[in-house]
């Protein structure tokens, strides 16, 4: 056995300054893991039960029966205690797991799965992480929900299971096909893993580990795992499309680092995680039951992998994740009266919730991931968010994040809006410091002062626009840009002086002014011989 008994002892008199000891690990035994000739606990103090399907207590059968609380107590356990302190297959693995400061305890037969329910002292919410070796019994409709809902709010699961026609205890369900069932029908988060059990069986010692030197499973505090050893095992197939954090640590020999033939997996779900092995034999110290037969696994395959990998698998599902840091980004931080800001969150720390407050804003609260919100009312507003996760919540507030500007008042414009070629009018308003615009310089120009020339016949729309912190309002006036009329004079008759009144032209428009010498309304009088000039005034508009 290769073991880590400096690191253990130092770690054994560290743990309780670092609060390791308030961290509890439950193992199962009330789904068949003790059936036929399996004996996944790590203490029997009892060999009384029978699978055939669900347990029953009676004097002639002899399957362990694992009680809450390993005895001797684990208070007792030392860095040289032996695994043979407990008797069951798993016990190497809790020694190890009390070695490092941690609570160990089994939930019998007899227990309930539960998540959330005060009268439940085995209650999921009371561990930081759970572990099932290969169960033999379905998991309840309820059950499923209980331990999927204990992985959102934070807590570690491992699956293992063993490899596809398994059914130790003959109800017609084994261990790979019972995790499928729960990842793809456990009614809170469905196909959220990212990954299956294979039906599979295989039997290899392999290599085949991924290059990251960072990663926790392979390189965490039991030491650097190798290889791995499956004796009748099964494989797992990755889909990142349901969770794009699974990933697979080690493969089978030859098998290229990709979504199949994965050996041991991994994959975060809301604020916990979740591991997975497909052998029961990893975990198996060779001890237990009489009855069984059982091997060394533990310490005794993989060269003394597969207790580094168990180990460092258990601290990582039991390593609490830090509070998230809250952070967020503004679409704009001054704007005008009426326009929206969207905030875009960038909290870091696997949050699982968040609440926004915004003063002055529609919504003033809101509890999504990048919100839109509406500010009408001119001010200087606030902002804050608080982010949550199972390990606590971070606040960012900002107290002059928003600055909301006010939109100017404009009042109408006055003035005549119609216009001769080639003529000129005056527009006005009262609002000062504003810009006249024309949007039709080819029909109308329009100066500093509202004065429109009319360039050509047609229509054009003059804009009064007054400006203020960037937030502007308009007033429009459409200006119609009039034809000169023509008036066809006919040929004046050759007059005698002092000949009488004559009529001036007929047929012109009404409404004209004639002028000239000697005219009265429509009538000329001639009396100075040579050309006289008459002129017709008239206006259409």
């Amino acid at each position: 056995m290769k073991n880590c008994n400096f690191l253990l002892l130092l770690i054994s008199c560290l743990y309780t300054l670092t609060g390791i000891s308030q961290t509890k690990i439950l193992f199962d035994a009330r789904k068949a893991e003790t059936a036929s000739n399996a004996d996944w606990v790590i203490d029997a103090d009892q060999n009384n039960l029978l699978w055939n399907p669900n347990a029953t207590v009676s004097g002639t059968t002899n399957e362990s029966n694992a009680q809450r609380f390993p005895t001797p107590a684990q208070s007792g356990i030392t860095a040289n205690t032996l695994e043979t302190f407990w008797k069951g297959a798993l016990s190497n693995w809790a020694v190890d797991c009390v070695k490092y400061g941690y609570t160990v305890e089994s939930l019998p037969y007899n227990g309930q799965i539960t998540y959330g329910n005060a009268s439940n002292l085995q209650d999921l919410s009371n561990y930081k992480v759970y572990i099932v070796v290969e169960p033999n019994i379905l998991f309840t409709t309820a059950e499923k929900t209980a331990m999927m809902q204990f992985v959102q709010h934070g807590g570690g699961l491992f699956l293992i299971s063993d490899h596809t026609v398994s059914d130790r205890n003959n109800d017609g369900s084994d261990s790979p096909d019972i995790w499928n069932d729960f990842i793809s029908n456990n009614g809170v988060s469905n196909n959220s893993l990212g990954f299956q059990f294979d039906l599979a069986n295989i039997s290899q010692t392999s290599s085949n580990v991924i290059t990251a030197a960072s990663d926790s499973l392979l390189h965490g505090p039991f030491g650097n795992v190798t290889q791995v050893q499956l004796s009748n095992g099964t494989t797992f197939t990755l889909n990142s499309s349901q969770n794009a954090s699974a990933k697979a640590v080690i493969y089978t020999t030859g098998s290229s680092h990709g979504t199949t033939n994965a050996l041991c997996v991994y994959s975060r779900v809301g604020s916990g995680k979740v591991a997975a092995l497909g052998d029961s034999s990893i975990p198996d110290d060779g001890t237990g039951d009489a009855n069984d037969v059982l091997y060394n696994g533990y310490t005794g395959d993989a060269s003394g992998n597969h207790q580094k990998l168990l180990m460092n698998i258990t601290i990582w599902l039991a390593t609490q994740a830090p509070a998230p840091t809250a952070s967020y980004s503004a679409s704009a931080s001054n704007i005008c009266a009426g326009q929206t800001v969207t905030y875009t969150n960038s909290t870091t720390g696997n949050p699982t919730s968040f609440s926004w407050s915004f003063s002055g804003g529609n919504p003033s609260t809101s509890s999504a991931s990048n919100p839109i919100v509406t500010y009408s009312t001119p001010g200087v507003y606030s902002v804050s968010l608080v982010a949550t996760n199972s390990s606590g919540s971070n606040t960012i507030s900002n107290t002059n994040s928003i600055t909301v500007n006010a939109i100017p008042n404009v009042n109408p414009i006055l003035g005549s809006t119609s216009v001769c070629v080639g003529s000129m009018t005056s527009l006005s308003t009262t609002t000062p410091n504003g810009i006249w615009t024309s949007s039709n310089l080819s029909n109308a120009s329009i100066n500093s002062n509202g004065v429109v020339s009319g360039i050509a016949i047609g229509s054009s729309t003059i804009t009064y626009t007054v400006a203020t912190n960037g937030c502007s309002s308009t007033q429009t006036a459409n200006i119609t840009i009039n034809a000169l009329p023509i008036v066809t004079l006919s040929n004046f008759p050759i007059l005698c002086q002092n000949s009488g009144t004559y009529n001036l032209i007929e047929g012109l428009p009404t409404g004209g002014t004639y002028s000239g010498v000697n005219v009265n309304g429509s009538n000329f009088l001639p009396l100075v011989v040579g050309q006289n000039t008459i002129n017709y005034y008239y206006s259409d508009i």
